[in-house]
């Protein structure tokens, strides 16, 4: 017997804050499902070249109000970067908290509008310690 990944699924309250979350990190959206009948969207978003490996946003049209919860029981999801220092200067930029900085030049997280843990780790080997990732402070839960 084989077993095969196929996604991984988190729900989402606001899917256009969600999509250009994840469009940030570089992700593509490959897919898109409009289920009328079940009123929810499916909208599945993989690394550039990698659609074996999609997240599945699911949206649901008539709300959720448990969203966005802690979201910790879920645990998180995890991308390699081939530049931390760059991708996390890039989600700054553009709003987004790093609430756990890559002081080690290996290892950062992040929060989608959903409030899902995003691990993002460097490739290769760690980058040199630099500033303003070295000193700065974690920001709420990771």
């Amino acid at each position: 017997m084989t077993l095969t990944y196929l996604h991984t699924m988190v729900r989402v309250k606001d899917l256009d804050a969600s999509i250009a979350f994840y469009s940030l990190l570089g992700l593509e959206e490959t897919r898109r499902f409009d289920h009328e009948g079940g009123r929810f969207t499916l909208v599945f978003m993989a690394p550039p070249g990698q659609p074996d490996c999609p997240v599945e946003l699911t949206y649901n049209w008539d709300g959720d109000d448990g969203l966005p919860s802690d979201s910790r029981h879920f645990g998180h999801l995890a991308y390699r970067t081939t530049d931390i220092y760059a991708l996390c200067q890039k989600l700054m930029d553009n709003g987004i908290t790093i609430n756990r900085p890559p002081r080690d030049g290996h290892m950062a997280f992040v929060r989608s509008p959903d409030n899902i843990s995003i691990e993002l780790l460097q490739e290769g080997d760690d980058l040199p310690s630099a500033e303003p990732w070295a000193s700065m402070e974690n920001t709420g839960s990771w």
